[in-house]
């Protein structure tokens, strides 16, 4: 385990897994909001496997590094949780120098990952957007639907099995996520009002090289897109901004939790034809 300290002084914890060679990409993996990076250790293994190494921190408020209790940010938390990425990105490019760095964000990650193209973009050298959304179109959409976000996000899969059916059709999975201590919360009012403020900046992704390839891959059922609407709004702004090489994947029947669905290994297989590509 290693620790890395914020600017701010949080430790902000790393899982890492190395490839059997030297490898030949490294990924980076920013999870999503009320569960922590141990969640990817079958994702992180299975790239490990074809050669890439693969960091995932543990986000202030979350996992390892809650340092304020869950969800909990600090001051000014959203934008530190953004550059923790970055510091993170800096410490493993030292440690494998001379590869290419793609970055993958999942949900929440994957709002700090669009925000990181922003402010961080020189650091990366691809990105991946997954279970992904126009953040500002969500929080529209969700002004409408009542103070609990969870249940909101599981009203279109009611009556449900449990309060969590919106991640994923295995149930294992979401049976596993509803048993683990480390998941199931929100971020706390103060930085759930910094994220939704950082929403506006995500509307003009500009000064994004055009070159840089980007992959955005969501389920059709994911209720964070309003039936694709969102992530295809997403998409259309990249495209607007002048990125050349976007690769638009929408899973049938899938929903938010793309690596732990059922259709997980074509997901992966998938990632992996790409990675291959873009490195």
């Amino acid at each position: 385990m290693t620790t890395l300290t914020s600017a701010d002084g949080v430790r902000i914890h790393l899982h890492t897994w190395s490839p059997p060679v030297a490898p030949r990409a490294i990924v980076q993996i920013a999870h999503g909001m009320g569960e922590h990076a141990r969640r990817y250790a079958p994702l992180a293994e299975a790239l490990a496997a074809r050669g890439f190494a693969v960091v995932a921190d543990d986000h202030r408020g979350h996992g390892l590094s809650m340092h304020a209790g869950p969800g909990v940010l600090g001051e000014d938390g959203w934008n530190r949780l953004v550059d923790d990425l970055a510091m993170v990105s800096a410490h493993a490019r030292a440690a494998h120098p001379y590869v290419p760095l793609v970055l993958l964000g999942h949900s929440l990650g994957s709002f700090a990952a669009q925000q990181y193209l922003l402010d961080h973009v020189r650091l990366v050298d691809a990105a991946v957007l997954c279970g992904t959304t126009a953040l500002d179109g969500l929080f529209a959409h969700l002004a409408t639907q009542g103070p609990d976000v969870m249940a909101a996000f599981n009203r279109p899969f009611e009556p449900a099995r449990t309060a969590a059916d919106w991640l994923s059709r295995d149930e294992a999975q979401v049976d596993a996520y509803l048993a683990d201590p480390m998941c199931g919360f929100t971020l706390d009012d103060r930085a759930m009002g910094e994220l939704a403020a950082a929403a506006a900046r995500l509307t003009e992704p500009a000064g994004i090289p055009a070159g840089l390839p980007l992959y955005v891959m969501v389920g059709d059922r994911d209720p964070l897109n309003a039936g694709l609407a969102l992530s295809d709004l997403l998409v259309e702004r990249y495209g607007k901004a002048g990125l050349m090489d976007i690769t638009y994947r929408p899973y049938p029947g899938a929903r938010h939790e793309l690596f732990n669905e059922t259709n997980r290994a074509d997901v992966v297989a998938d990632l992996v034809e790409w990675l291959d590509r873009v490195v």
